[in-house]
């Protein structure tokens, strides 16, 4: 058990660091040379930005229905070679198609990721244990935006080496996950999978909707407000991504988090934490400790209330792991896909600190929805 632990769950962290951190949110990280290179405005960027979460909802419903056929480790590995090849495309664009071309495949990747992961962790642990897990491996996307910082920083003027480098990168991670996850899911009661919609599906996907379209403002124009309506330069801008993707590792503490206070506490706490972190981008933009320490707090807030959305899932669908994670990952792609080209039309219209000021007080209606717990019913009225 231990050595299955640690070999899957440090090769399910590296391979979500490498889909979300590299191929989907390092898009948000090169704003400005992107904006440069290819001649975009707000709108133009936050339509590209909306074609990964597009690829990202279509690939997640493949995902689900091919990790319950085949299996998580066909599934992983699937997520870990179209990661590297919509990376290499970025890496490669000559043009403004094929950027938004890459941007969509590499997309695509994190939505296939998820499921057959989760699946993974919950065919060999059970309990805390698993919930511990589930988060440790959610919060591979700070790995993956650590290591996205540094690389944009010494080679920022040099963005295609940098991309080449993401791919190689993920290659790496996908042969690794070839080789220790496991071949079969969990075992599944035959007789709940029919029951789709259940006691909790309806504020579970609400909350993913909600927190999808809060938190795309800091992911694809973070850094574009950091730099120009803060006038911070492209080394502190790259610290403050990299300080959001070292306390986005702090996610892995979620489920320890909730062992202690529960998951309706704990999502409470991250919510507000998340819009906190987005207002004061919004109105603080032009100070160095607030560049430094409003991105380290929605890193942190972001990847915990992503693992607190796996672990509401896991609840409302014990029986359907990679169901229950894909409905809710998806919804919350869906919230990003639409509130990207609309923040961007936004700050195009409005200035960047309204846009913000809105993600973060939309984010707050999470409030209003509970959680379910570990003794929600998962059986539907007859």
């Amino acid at each position: 058990m231990q050595r299955s632990f640690y070999f899957v769950v440090g090769a399910g962290a590296c391979l979500i660091g490498c889909c979300y951190g590299f191929a989907r949110f390092a898009y948000g990280l090169f704003s400005p040379v992107f904006t440069d290179t290819f001649e975009l405005t707000s709108t133009a960027f936050g339509l590209i930005g909306a074609g990964s979460y597009v690829g990202y909802c279509a690939a997640i419903v493949l995902s689900i229905v091919l990790t319950e056929r085949l299996g998580p480790r066909r599934v992983a590995v699937g997520a870990g070679v179209v990661a590297t090849v919509g990376i290499s495309t970025v890496a490669a664009a000559p043009s403004t198609l094929f950027l938004a071309v890459g941007i969509l495949v590499a997309g695509c990747s994190t939505g296939i990721a998820s499921p057959p992961l989760a699946a993974a962790v919950a065919h060999l642990m059970r309990g805390a244990v698993a919930d511990r897990a589930q988060t440790i491996v959610n919060a591979g996307t700070g790995i993956g935006v650590v290591v996205s910082g540094p690389v944009a920083l010494l080679l920022f003027g040099h963005w295609r080496i940098a991309w080449a480098l993401f791919a190689a990168i993920t290659a790496v991670v996908t042969v690794w996950a070839a080789r220790v996850v496991p071949s079969v899911g969990a075992t599944e009661p035959s007789g709940l999978r029919e029951r789709t919609v259940r006691p909790g599906t309806f504020g579970l996907v609400v909350a993913s909707l909600i927190a999808g379209v809060a938190s795309i403002a800091v992911w694809n124009f973070g850094r574009e407000v950091i730099t120009s309506v803060g006038g911070a330069g492209p080394v502190v801008s790259s610290v403050s991504w990299t300080v959001l993707g070292a306390a986005g590792i702090a996610g892995a503490f979620g489920g320890a988090l909730v062992a202690r206070i529960g998951l309706r506490p704990a999502w409470v706490l991250t919510t507000v934490a998340m819009a906190a972190a987005t207002l004061a981008l919004a109105v603080g933009s032009t100070h160095l400790v607030v560049i430094l320490a409003a991105p380290g707090m929605f890193g942190a807030a972001y990847v915990a209330m992503s693992g607190l959305l796996l672990l509401w899932s896991v609840r409302v669908y014990p029986d359907r792991t990679a169901f229950g994670v894909g409905l809710s990952f998806f919804t919350l792609a869906v919230g990003q896909a639409l509130g990207a080209p609309a923040v961007g039309a936004l700050i195009d219209s409005a200035g960047a600190q309204t846009a913000f000021g809105a993600c973060a007080v939309f984010g707050l209606l999470a409030l209003l929805l509970r959680p379910a717990t570990e003794d929600t019913p998962v059986t539907a009225p007859a």
